[in-house]
């Protein structure tokens, strides 16, 4: 065992045999924005062999308050937050695998990856009802643990989603909540954002290492700033009709329609577009087409933006496409229909 583990080896609950367990385990990690970074150094730090990120988003000046691996220099640049990710986290252990993939974790990607890739676990670092439910359908499909973890103002919650032996996700909330309290409207802290990670990886380390006995069992959430903290036994709750987990599940979440989707992005005056039909686009071609009549702004493997006062487009090579500058889904619809017709 590398001196680099030697304190985690110390530890009874991880041990020599615990650090060979999660040298030999597979993460992975959706989202890589505050709790997928906080989340993904600490895995990396702890040497689990090999972790895949998957995030859609590029960085931005207004990540850099909370989301730990990222620069000023990657905002400058808008490099995709997995890319950046890998980068830094091969800087702090070089002696693991990290994927980065900068693409949309919808419901077809998880069909795709996790039939042909064996996935110990997953860590929601996302910040919506929507994914996580399809994160939930897929887990219980292809049988993954996943710890999902939330967190806004100085609070969060998580909780280890075990299929087959706890309550799912769809369980404990019978459809996609209504919008509450969020980043864009309560603001958040970066403590909350280290306490709901450190809970989400703690009970990681355990289930990676074998230790079983050790979890949770809960659901864990927390308000640093008025002191609040409980802990509740959510296990009565599991329904053995539920659709997503039960003795006849159909995995509703990962039904999915072949059309256009638009969402709003936390905290950032942006609308992305997934079109039906396109998961690749020529950044060159679009290059060409929109030099005419807007100012290039940044261009690079990943993506290709430009200006058009008030608003400022960016083109993924996997087709997404981000509209900055808009008030409404509906304002964006326009300008990409303008620009990509």
């Amino acid at each position: 065992m590398t001196e680099r583990y030697s304190r985690q080896v110390l530890f009874p609950g991880i041990g020599k045999n615990g650090q060979e367990a999660l040298r030999n385990k597979h993460v992975l990690i959706i989202g890589a924005g505050a709790l997928g970074a906080a989340n993904a150094e600490m895995i990396v730090r702890a040497g689990v062999g090999r972790i895949t990120i998957i995030d859609r988003d590029y960085v931005d000046f207004s990540n850099l308050q909370r989301q730990n691996l990222y620069t000023e220099q990657d905002a400058i640049d808008r490099i995709p937050k997995a890319d950046a990710a890998r980068k830094r986290l091969l800087s702090i252990n070089s002696d693991i695998i990290i994927d980065s993939l900068t693409l949309d974790a919808d419901a077809d990607f998880f069909e795709r990856f996790l039939s042909r890739e064996v996935v110990d676990l997953i860590i929601d670092g996302t910040d919506n009802f929507d994914i996580r439910f399809i994160i939930n359908d897929a887990a219980q499909k292809y049988e993954i643990p996943w710890v999902y973890g939330a967190c806004v103002a100085s609070g969060g919650l998580s909780l280890l989603i075990i299929p087959g032996k706890t309550p799912c996700l769809h369980c404990l909330m019978d459809t996609i909540p209504q919008a509450g309290a969020t980043c864009d409207t309560a603001g958040i802290i970066s403590p909350a954002v280290q306490m709901t990670a450190s809970a989400q990886t703690a009970e990681a380390l355990k289930w990676l290492t074998g230790n079983a006995d050790a979890l949770r069992g809960t659901v864990f959430s927390f308000d640093l700033w008025t002191n609040q903290f409980s802990s509740v036994d959510v296990a009565r709750l599991q329904k053995p009709d539920c659709p997503s987990c039960g003795a006849n599940p159909v995995y509703p979440f990962l039904s999915y329609e072949r059309s256009t989707k638009f969402a709003v992005l936390c905290g950032r005056d942006t609308v992305q577009i997934r079109p039906a039909g396109i998961d690749r686009r020529d950044l060159h071609l679009l290059f060409e087409n929109v030099k005419k009549n807007a100012d290039v702004t940044h261009q690079n493997a990943f993506l290709l933006s430009f200006k058009n006062d008030p608003y400022t487009v960016t083109a993924f090579k996997d087709g997404r496409v981000f509209i900055q500058g808009v008030s409404s889904v509906e304002e964006s619809k326009k300008v990409y229909y303008r620009y990509f017709q």
